[in-house]
């Protein structure tokens, strides 16, 4: 792969020099639509000039992501120093290609395009950073194997930002269960009782940055979003691979779908004003209405399967909103021989996600204790401050604040590790074949669960 000093793309874009002459990472962000984009740039880095192009149509999209970063670069603690260099209006993405002069495209908006976004903007030589979903049903996924072939041909990145891999408990349990004394191994599971659950909660009103979130209309048309069976999924099936087989690389072979399922969630004309801030539901929308005039979002979704002979099921459902003092929530559960690591996150945490060890039928606890001591003191040099609490079932890992950055922070995390591989020249050898496998379960989770509703 490129290193840095090779970082401008096949156009030989002009490169700016650094005091120790490596070039800077260039941005271009090409129509902003979703948050995300954003929080990509909620802090600074080194490496990247704080001159960034943005391409979109004109249009609330766009304007709301000047405002975002408006509200970094001007707030009271550490603010940002951003400069944005806009280029709005018709033909945005091809007046990217013509005359953009970054070498890294930040994707973060409506998927309907990205995917073909993608694979044009690697043709130009130019690396990618995208949010999820990359492709959103199995045409897309084509187009992303294409693209993939075509970054390894010319030394290009392509990386999706999978935060949850930063999350303290998804950390840990991680952590856990590369621990034989305390996990066992990973167990097969059934299809009954899967060996590996991964399920989350949404809601599609919630605060960012301290405000409510004001969502583009198009987020509920699943033929621009995606449903959500190929959308938040992403993250479940990513944890899944990235857990479970650390380091492993992922193919067709290893996948075998089992069942797929979704479902719609309904929203009224006020919450969907409430949301968008529109009086009525656009025309694109008007299909989508069901006899009550409620909108139907097929935001749900549920995927059973097996890889690498190991069961899994994972599942994403939307709700309108949260509980009082309540936000988005994760559940997962890795069942070993000796242990399950299972993350909760109810109101019997109060809303924070908490990690617990719980013995398996049959163990000996004061062997499984005597591992877990042995093995604080590995992870005590790596998370100091760690605490294990007793608890009816076996123990809760008491995580201090200080690890608890919060998910908007997990955006700056993964945009550190990206311009790392781009300084190191390659990412780990399993990234792209995990990524494509990835994208493969959700696009084909798909197919199979309209045949599914046909039926």
């Amino acid at each position: 792969m490129a290193t840095l000093t090779g970082l401008h793309s096949c156009k030989t874009k002009k490169s700016t020099e650094m005091n120790d002459s490596v070039p800077l990472v260039r941005l271009m962000v090409l129509d902003p639509g979703h948050f995300h984009a954003g929080l990509v740039q909620k802090i600074m880095y080194d490496e990247v000039d704080s001159v960034v192009q943005v391409f979109a149509p004109a249009g609330p999209d766009v304007e709301n992501y000047q405002d975002q970063i408006d509200g970094y670069n001007q707030r009271a603690s550490d603010p940002t120093h951003w400069s944005l260099e806009l280029f709005k209006g018709p033909g945005f993405f091809q007046k990217m290609l013509d005359e953009g002069s970054g070498n890294v495209l930040v994707l973060a908006g409506n998927n309907q395009k990205k995917t073909e976004y993608i694979l044009e903007a690697l043709k130009s030589g130019i690396h990618v950073l995208s949010d999820k979903p990359m492709a959103i049903d199995a045409n897309d996924f084509e187009q992303l194997e294409e693209a993939m072939k075509i970054a390894a041909e010319n030394d290009l990145l392509v990386y999706d930002i999978m935060t949850e891999r930063f999350e303290i408990t998804t950390l840990l349990q991680k952590e856990f269960s590369e621990i034989p004394e305390v996990f066992g191994e990973l167990d097969m599971g059934s299809p009954e009782n899967p060996a590996v659950i991964k399920e989350s909660v949404h809601h599609f009103y919630k605060y960012v940055s301290g405000s409510i979130l004001k969502r583009p209309p198009w987020f509920f048309d699943v033929r621009q979003q995606g449903e959500g069976i190929v959308d938040v999924t992403t993250h479940l099936v990513d944890l899944v691979q990235w857990a479970c087989f650390p380091g492993q690389i992922m193919n067709r072979a290893d996948i075998e779908l089992i069942s797929a399922n979704r479902w719609p969630t309904l929203l009224t004309p006020g919450e969907f004003q409430a949301v968008t801030r529109l009086d009525r539901f656009p025309e694109y929308l008007q299909n989508d209405l069901n006899e009550s005039g409620q909108l139907q979002v097929y935001a749900n979704g549920e995927i059973n399967y097996k890889i690498k002979n190991v069961h899994a099921r994972v599942r994403v459902s939307w709700k309108f909103k949260a509980p009082a003092d309540a936000g988005d929530t994760h559940y997962s559960v890795m069942r070993g021989t000796r242990s399950n690591l299972v993350i909760r996150q109810g109101a019997e945490e109060d809303y924070v996600p908490s990690l617990y060890i719980e013995p398996v039928e049959g163990v000996d606890m004061g062997q499984l204790e005597s591992g877990l001591t042995r093995a604080m003191v590995g992870l005590l040099a790596r998370y100091p401050d760690l605490e294990l609490e007793i608890t009816q079932n076996g123990w809760k890992v008491v995580i201090p604040e200080i690890y608890r950055i919060g998910h908007e922070a997990h955006f700056g995390q993964v945009t550190r590790a990206f311009l790392n591989y781009l300084k190191s020249g390659s990412m780990p050898e399993w990234e792209v074949p995990n990524m494509l496998a990835k994208y493969y379960i959700t696009t084909q989770a798909l197919e199979l669960a309209k045949k599914n509703n046909l039926q």
